[in-house]
């Protein structure tokens, strides 16, 4: 006869992909501690991995680290405008000094 189908929980599967993930141990081992089959907790990992699945607190710390990376970014894209606008001032004034210390070209 066969034998019954078991099942396991969400958390169950989430925490051995972890396990997998975060210690680097092969799958086949974790497999084994955690009294499951190989090919079973392979394709969780493989599920986690095309998902992409993040926990919230991945999801937060990525939030505020692209935040923060945001704000720099505009920082400095407003400094290199300022700079931008200076140089521009800068020669502006060089092309004025130019033509007022220089006779005109030649013709």
């Amino acid at each position: 006869m066969a034998e019954k189908r078991r099942k396991f929980t969400a958390e169950f599967r989430e925490g051995a992909v972890r396990i997998v993930t975060e210690t680097g141990k092969p799958a086949p081992e974790v497999a084994k501690d955690l009294g499951i089959n190989e090919t079973t907790l392979a394709s969780w990992v493989s599920r986690a991995k095309r998902v992409g699945k993040a926990t919230p607190e991945d999801k937060d710390a990525l939030i505020a680290r692209l935040t923060a990376e945001n704000a720099a970014l505009k920082k400095e894209n407003k400094e290199l405008g300022m700079e931008r606008d200076v140089l521009k001032r800068c020669m502006v004034l060089w092309v004025k000094q130019l033509r007022r210390t220089r006779p005109p070209w030649p013709g």
